[in-house]
């Protein structure tokens, strides 16, 4: 008994690298018993990422497969596909980012493992949705990022495209199939019954930028053009002070006021360009030109103090190392320090959300390759020498 939400379902994760990880850890950091399938070799983020102590492990691979156990199945052997498929006879959910094409010659397709299991729920992961030219080509992050205007956004900013500095499209599509299987879960309470869920990258992160930055041309005939000006800004970023950076958010007309009183400017707040949301949106350029200027005048923390007595939007800027020392994150106890068996002290992130009905009350270190191979196994109903005869085959690892 884990004591999350999703305490009692069953996962069968056949994914690597980092979109479907994302998806296993969280359902696996609510609860779920997230039996993660890897080949011989086990997945690729094992030894493709930066940053190990033991061959194998390395850091974004403990991140991306905590509170999961492994098992290691060599698909192409008849007795661990039959192995995979007793997995999945009880399981309430399959995942997997596998080409759809594999997933149908190895029969771990949809329709032939709803026919197994007519509970269970199957979600493939997919680079491009069915019924397009790209379906079944293969991708990753920097590819998304390309065809979904990500990249572009970046272009409009600064003048050439960039890719956002995270394998960003896959965390939030990773995220967005946990949430899928969230909402199939609570269907089949309803009506008993399993489906099949199709999570394309591409369309998802498309769905994003095009949400956020179609603006004008939501209407036939556009309004006007593309693109959320204050957002494509080049000074849509941390600004410099005195002695380093800070993040300003002045949005509503006594945040904005109350900025311009601060910064020694009181009258922009008769500005025509300034005085309303709509305007200081219609003039953004102008308007972060101000911020720009403003900001220069004090040190980050003289800033800060002086933001927060007026109740302006402020942060100060944290590299990736004032990260780890973030005195709110330390407050609410965000890092946490693991004893991992085979990587000895480890540093791991915070299950971020709460439910009041109860979190997972155990954590997992992420596993090593196979490590609990035999242990599954078992659950599932094999025998000692069954086990052994598989390993002998090379079935299992």
């Amino acid at each position: 008994m884990t004591g999350g939400p999703l305490d009692g379902v069953r996962v069968i994760d056949m994914t690597s690298v980092v979109v479907g990880p994302i998806c296993g850890r969280a359902l696996a950091d609510q609860g779920a018993d997230v039996i993660k399938v890897e080949a011989p070799g086990g997945d690729l983020l094992r030894t493709m990422a930066q940053g190990c102590r033991t061959p194998g492990m390395s850091g974004k691979f403990t991140n991306f497969n905590r509170n999961k156990r492994s098992i290691c199945l060599n698909l192409k052997e008849p007795d661990g596909l039959a192995a995979m498929k007793r997995l999945i006879q009880d399981a309430d959910v399959f995942v997997s980012n596998v080409r759809p094409e594999a997933l149908t010659r190895a029969g771990l397709d949809a329709e032939s493992l709803l026919a197994l299991n007519p509970n269970l729920i199957h979600c493939g992961i997919l680079a491009f949705g069915r019924g397009g030219r790209y379906f079944n080509q293969p991708a990753y992050d920097p590819i998304i990022q390309s065809l979904s205007g990500v990249a572009a956004t970046f272009e409009r900013a600064i003048g050439e495209p960039r890719f956002v500095p995270m394998v960003m499209t896959v965390h939030v599509t990773g995220l967005i199939a946990a949430q899928c299987i969230g909402f199939a879960l609570y269907r089949r309470e309803r009506t008993g019954k399993g489906e099949s869920i199709e999570v394309p990258m591409l369309e998802n992160m498309a769905s994003f930028v095009a949400s956020e930055h179609l603006g004008a041309a939501t209407f036939d005939p556009p309004v006007g053009p593309a693109g959320d000006g204050r957002l494509l800004s080049p000074d849509y970023r941390p600004l410099p002070t005195l002695d380093g950076y800070i993040t300003v958010g002045p949005n509503t007309n006594p945040q904005a006021f109350a900025f311009f009183d601060a910064i020694g400017r009181p009258e922009l707040k008769s500005d025509s360009r300034f005085d309303s949301a709509a305007s200081r949106t219609e003039n953004a350029d102008a308007f972060f030109e101000v911020r720009v200027e403003g900001l220069l005048k004090k040190t980050t923390a003289d800033w800060l103090d002086i933001f927060s007595a007026a109740d302006v939007p402020a942060a100060r800027y944290n590299t990736i190392e004032d990260l780890l020392e973030d005195p709110h994150l330390a407050d609410v106890g965000f890092f946490e320090s693991e004893e991992h068996p085979s990587e000895g002290k480890i540093r791991r992130t915070k299950t971020p959300n709460e439910f009041s009905g109860g979190m997972r009350t155990d954590t997992l270190p992420a596993p090593n390759l196979g490590e609990n191979t035999d242990d599954i196994l078992r659950d599932a109903g094999y025998a000692e020498d069954e086990i052994l005869a598989m390993r002998e085959s090379g079935a299992v690892a």
